[in-house]
């Protein structure tokens, strides 16, 4: 199973948007629009594993709440410096979902 977390970024909502519309004009049923859904879960999450290459260190000063559930790690950090190699960028807040990509499908 693949995680559903990137549904919920611009490209999954407008996706989602597009199906609905589909279905409401009757050029999808549910059932397809599920499958394209799940289709999508599992490229996303497959193309994250293994075309980025960049990697990104933090740092904050306030480890405000953290969870552990359902194997997955969700943090709320306050005042968070993130760097790249040449760039660096400072937030206020910043939540952060961690998900275990050697548990999903490949």
């Amino acid at each position: 199973m693949s995680y559903q977390l990137y549904r919920n970024t611009t490209l999954g909502n407008t996706l989602q948007e597009s199906l609905d519309e589909f279905i409401q004009y009757g050029q999808i049923t549910p059932q397809l629009a599920f499958k394209v859904l799940l289709q999508f879960d599992k490229c996303i999450n497959n193309a994250l594993n293994q075309k980025v290459k960049a990697r990104v260190t933090f740092k904050a000063s306030k480890l405000n709440t953290y969870r552990f559930c359902d194997n997955v790690w969700t943090l709320m950090l306050n005042d968070v410096e993130f760097r790249e190699v040449h760039e660096f960028e400072k937030v206020d807040k910043v939540k952060i979902v961690a998900c275990d990509g050697k548990s999903s499908e490949p």
